[in-house]
């Protein structure tokens, strides 16, 4: 029997060097790291994704060392090194399109790939791709939940479609409202402009979703989106890179200055693991060819990833703690 296939991560290395699993319905683990590089693009776009190629920049900034070294960020090494560790592997990359007319197949194989690490019983962890990738990530998790989505993002992505796509990368929030097994939303990082207009911000606060913008971040600390997470709830964390500041982040296509420093996304994340339980977390958006040449964006996206692994150990999530 054969599940849903991805292909080997381009260059053969796997994030943090952990065990690659291309065919899914063989995979044993805790934890899944899968690369999503193609979603959904508009029609008047160019086929070429500056995000394409972020799930193998991001693994190129990993290393062995960083799953068993002091990390002072979490205030222990994320794993031991003994059989209590949770299992953590690398399903590889979905394959897929830049064309947009291949949005509808990549949302498709991406959604089958994500389905068959829950049904391993994993947690999924994407490396997009741009912000159309979490329609398809939320999509794989009906008949679960609820759910609520927390999205770092300096935009709202509340429109129904752009250039006649409903599937792009300014709609994952519509679409995620729209998915009944999702129940709440917050969404932290939020200035300047983007796509939404006066409509979409009302739709937003209409059906619940909880608003806090990076400058009530920066003045009230993490901790005023923290307010908004419900104590025992499941989680969907989606992390737009480009709601963190370009000085800690640069590598993105849609600059915008003032948004979260470093250290609020680390402490969002952990935050969340304390509150309840992340059921999956995608990182999208990073424009690895607007990537400094130190590689500064691909180590901050692994960054987040060890983070996330690490708090989930911690909180009791996985294995290990």
């Amino acid at each position: 029997m054969t599940g849903p296939q991805t292909r080997l991560p381009p260059g053969g290395r796997s994030f943090a060097g952990v065990p690659v699993v291309t065919d899914l319905a063989q995979l044993e683990a805790d934890i899944a790291i899968l690369g999503i590089p193609y979603g959904t693009t508009y029609d008047t776009e160019s086929p070429v994704n500056e995000s394409a190629g972020s799930p193998t920049a991001i693994r190129a900034r990993s290393a062995p060392s960083h799953l068993y070294h002091h990390d002072f960020d979490i205030g222990a090494p994320v794993l031991s090194g003994t059989a209590a560790d949770p299992r953590i592997v690398d399903c590889g990359d979905v394959p897929g399109s830049p064309l947009p007319a291949d949005g509808a197949a990549n949302r498709a194989m991406a959604t089958a790939a994500v389905q068959a690490i829950l049904q391993a019983g994993a947690v999924p962890i994407v490396l997009g791709g741009d912000d159309s990738v979490p329609i398809p990530f939320f999509a794989a998790y009906e008949g679960q939940g609820p759910f609520t989505v927390v999205q770092v993002d300096a935009h709202l992505d509340w429109r129904d479609e752009v250039h006649g796509s409903r599937y792009g990368y300014s709609s994952p929030m519509r679409r995620a409202s729209e998915m009944p097994w999702i129940t709440g939303m917050v969404q932290v990082g939020l200035r300047g402009t983007g796509s939404a207009r006066v409509a979409e911000v009302a739709d937003a606060r209409a059906w619940g979703s909880r608003l806090v913008t990076a400058r009530a971040v920066r003045e009230g600390g993490i901790a005023v989106a923290l307010d908004h997470l419900p104590d025992g709830g499941t989680f969907l964390v989606t992390i737009d890179c480009d709601g963190i500041d370009p000085a800690d982040f640069p590598g993105v296509s849609a600059l915008a200055p003032g948004g979260l420093a470093y250290h609020h996304v680390l402490d969002l994340i952990a935050g969340i693991a304390a509150r309840g339980w992340i059921a999956g977390l995608d990182i999208v958006e990073f424009g690895c060819d607007y990537d400094p040449p130190s590689g500064l964006g691909a180590t901050v996206c692994s960054r987040m990833v060890l983070t996330a692994i690490g708090a989930m150990i911690r909180s009791g999530q996985l294995r290990g703690s």
